[in-house]
Formats: C-alpha cells, sequence, structure tokens
C-alpha cells in the first residue's frame, strides 16, 4: 500500500503503492524530469506508463496532452483501459470522461448534475522536447525551470535530422543503464556486431569537467562509429572526438565528432520506471546521411541498445553503488567515478534493495 514520506512538517509525499525506491531517495529523484513516451504515441489512445514506480495515463484533450495517476478516482479502473475520445479519455467501467486539466466533464449516469470535484484527477506537468513528452511528479512550476531538461546539441539547426527513436525496456537500474552510456572501454567487448573493433581496446587517458548539470567529457580515440560491414566509410588514423554532456540524474547526450563536418548526435534518457525497470528514449540528430530510410536507423541502433541491454539486465549489485570502496575501478572509469560522485553529491543514498 501507499506510504507517507514527511519531508518537513508542512509538507507530507505520499509514495507511489509498492515503491521500489529508499522514501528520502524517491523524493529527491522525483524532482527532476524524465520522459514518459514520445509526443507520437499520444493522441490515438491513452497511455498507461509509469515513472519512479507512479502509475500514469496519458491522453489529448483539446489539444493538450494530460499526463494523471493512472486511475479512475471514482471506482479505481486504470483509465488507460478507457479510450480516446473527442476532448478527452473516456473511462471503461462507468464512462466518465475527463479532458484538458484532468476535469471530470461527463458523468453519463447522472448527465444533468453537477460533477463534483473529487472526480476531477491529479495531474502532473508535461512539455514536448526532442519529441518526448517529459513530466516531473514533484514540480517546482508547470513548466521547467532554465536547464531542467538537457540541452540537445543541434537538434533545431536546419542542416540536422530529427530521428525520435522507438523507446526500448531494459530490466535494469537507470543508473546502470546511464553509466554504461558513458563506458568508453566496452566498446570492442560489447559492440562486437554493430561498430566495435575488437582489436582496438586501449583508452587513452581523458578528463571530466563538472558542470552546473552534471559534467562533461571529450574522448579522442581511434575507435570509429561506423557499423560493421559498411564500405567505403572511415579514414584511417583518424581521431574521432566523442563529446558527452551528463545531464544529473539519468540523462545524456553524445556528440560524435566524425571525418569532415560530419555530426550524430544521441541523446540517452534512461526514465525509471522503477528501481528495477528503465524505459530507455534516444531522440538522435545527424547532418549527413537524411536521405537514408529512418527505419534502418531503428533497426541498427536497436541492435546497439540491445547489445547493452544485455550487460545491464545481469549487472551485481543491481543497484549503482555510490560507495567507492564496494567496486574496483581502472583509469577508464573516470567518466563513472564522476557520475557516481555527482549523484551522491544530489544526496541519494542507495536505490532499491535487491
Amino acid at each position: 500500500m501507499a506510504t507517507a514520506l514527511l519531508v518537513n512538517p508542512h509538507d507530507e509525499i505520499i509514495l507511489p503503492r509498492g515503491c521500489t525506491f529508499e522514501p528520502e531517495d524517491w523524493a529527491i529523484l522525483a524532482r527532476h524530469w524524465y520522459p514518459v513516451a514520445l509526443a507520437r504515441e499520444v493522441g490515438d489512445a491513452p497511455i498507461g506508463t509509469r515513472l519512479l514506480d507512479q502509475v500514469l495515463v496519458i491522453y489529448k484533450a483539446d489539444g493538450e496532452v494530460v499526463v494523471a495517476p493512472d486511475i479512475c478516482p471514482h471506482r479505481g479502473v486504470p483509465l488507460s483501459l478507457g479510450t480516446q475520445a473527442e476532448g478527452g479519455v473516456v473511462c471503461a467501467y462507468h464512462g466518465l470522461r475527463f479532458g484538458a486539466g484532468g476535469r471530470c466533464t461527463h458523468v453519463p449516469a447522472h448527465p444533468a448534475k453537477d460533477i463534483p470535484a473529487r472526480l476531477h484527477l491529479k495531474t502532473f506537468p508535461s512539455v514536448e522536447r526532442y519529441g518526448l513528452i517529459w513530466t516531473c511528479l514533484l514540480p517546482d512550476a508547470d513548466e521547467p525551470a532554465q536547464g531542467a531538461i538537457v540541452d540537445m546539441p543541434h537538434w533545431d539547426e536546419p542542416a540536422f535530422q530529427q530521428i525520435v527513436c522507438p523507446w526500448i525496456d531494459i530490466n535494469g537500474f537507470a543508473g546502470r543503464q546511464m553509466e554504461g552510456f558513458l563506458d568508453v572501454a566496452h566498446f570492442a567487448f560489447v559492440h562486437t556486431d554493430t561498430f566495435g573493433d575488437v582489436n582496438n581496446t586501449e583508452v587513452p587517458a581523458y578528463k571530466t569537467k563538472v558542470t552546473g548539470y552534471g559534467f562533461d567529457a571529450e574522448y579522442w580515440s581511434t575507435v570509429g562509429n561506423y557499423p560493421i560491414g559498411v564500405e567505403g566509410k572511415g579514414v584511417p588514423d583518424f581521431d574521432w572526438l566523442r563529446h558527452f554532456r551528463c545531464h544529473l540524474p539519468f540523462t545524456a547526450t553524445l556528440e560524435i565528432h566524425f571525418p569532415g563536418k560530419d555530426r550524430l548526435v544521441i541523446m540517452n534518457a534512461a526514465s525509471p520506471v522503477s528501481a528495477r525497470v528503465t524505459r530507455l528514449f534516444a531522440p538522435m540528430a545527424r547532418n549527413f546521411d537524411t536521405d537514408l530510410p529512418v527505419q534502418d536507423v531503428y533497426d541498427f541502433n536497436l541492435r546497439v541498445f540491445e547489445e547493452d541491454k544485455a550487460i545491464v539486465e545481469v549487472q551485481m549489485p543491481e543497484c549503482l553503488p555510490l560507495d567507492p570502496m564496494m567496486e574496483a575501478h581502472i583509469p577508464a572509469d573516470m567518466s563513472s567515478m564522476t557520475y557516481r560522485r555527482g549523484l551522491k553529491a544530489m544526496g541519494l543514498s542507495r536505490f532499491f534493495i535487491s
């Protein structure tokens, strides 16, 4: 059942039912913005999902995207089982309709009676960025403050193609997935079927720079980023620059500098469904090969994501240890160590009990 967390004498937070996070960690994480759906998914039918164990329904009403708890206040049926109708979502049990702002607009059993306030939905703010719907469970305002959502380089530039890949679910903790995205030593061992080079395993020294939102890391190496088997690509002995921008707690962008002026930017937005499940959203922008089918991009990146997924799902402990003595480290782990220190500085302790 749901439990209450008393943050201060005037602010009681109700944790989601079956919460898999430590209460204090949940209260910290819930103040951040996360993606919960692709923008193109919303509108045909209500979407049911979860964020930090909170069940959510996402629907459209009068052009507005509404994010609310996925439960009808009348008799507790998930609204995601209902239907999208003109002006909102219709509950599958008694046909109550909920519109913009989560307001109940129609009760079929009593169409002429006033609708009590208790039938209106509590809602969470929503904003569309990079083809994704973002929300926050404990917001300070209806709009994210400047810097609350990661900035994606080149996204709005005319020369760049915008690609929003389908999401993928990973049975692992968001912190573990994020650390894998930031890792530069696993290419030759994990991505052997996509872009890794088994004969190029050495990690040159690199540094991280702490920023107001997390940290940056510029990593130079001769490991390429072209898919294995693609002919006519590549420049011998080319030094590739991979510019990571980590945005705490679970989002980062990677800008890859290809030969010439070609650039590829990948966002890694690890949305914590729970402490044990992560929904990975990955918008991309590129200024080359823009005439090729987008499905090819979807397919290739799914293969890359699945290679990482296979590792994250078997890591132990399942949580991300913030105590540096719990795991051994090597110089290539510079980004990993900076990331863990950043999470610890946020006040986070551990994320769940395995």
